[in-house]
């Protein structure tokens, strides 16, 4: 008997839930089965992964989904051309009919392709760039803290330096008012 995982998601683990769902959607397959597929994968309930991807992944991969659909939707398009070019093939015998393919719309449909590709390149450099500035604002973010504990520190100590300094000048005050009231008795003296 497989036990279920009740833990905190990691990174890794949402990455392959939003991968595998991903393909899914591209395949034409459904959000249930690729819940199905990575519950079995991390040794989780499809209703967990169901959950996690509704409550926390699929914000992350809005711009996924949408290139994902298309290429589902292109793809259905591709496959339907396909089968209608093999019927005509199969039905049309002489050899010069097979060469006349709709080059218009191979054309478009490879296109659209690259298109799609250099969409989904300039998707995975913006996602490397939020990368990089999350760890970016991060560090930043520790060097504030960092600076803020220091600068509390130095507060503190500039604090008891100027308490020592008003100390110091109370002492040297009441040192001159002794020297004074010294030199004013023995002026009455003399």
């Amino acid at each position: 008997m497989t036990t279920t995982r009740q833990d905190a998601w990691s990174k890794d683990e949402d990455i392959l839930l939003a991968e595998v769902v991903l393909r899914l959607i591209r395949e034409g397959g459904t959000q249930l089965q690729a819940f199905e597929e990575v519950g079995k994968l991390l040794s989780r309930t499809s209703a967990a992964c169901g959950f996690r991807w509704n409550s926390y992944v699929r914000k992350q991969y809005k711009s996924g989904i949408e290139l994902a659909k298309k290429q589902r939707k292109l793809h259905k398009k591709a496959t339907v051309l396909l089968d209608e070019e093999e019927k005509q093939l199969s039905q049309e015998e002489p050899q010069e009919q097979k060469e006349t393919l709709p080059l218009k719309e191979f054309d478009e449909v490879l296109l659209y392709l690259k298109e799609m590709y250099n969409s989904a390149l300039k998707w995975e450099t913006a996602a490397a760039d939020t990368d990089a500035h999350q760890e970016k604002q991060q560090a930043l973010e520790e060097k504030i803290t960092k600076l803020t504990v220091e600068n509390e520190k130095l507060q503190r100590e500039l604090n008891s330096i100027e308490e020592a300094y008003k100390a110091l000048v109370e002492l040297m005050e009441q040192a001159r008012n002794m020297v004074v009231l010294k030199e004013e008795d023995k002026q009455q003296k003399v």
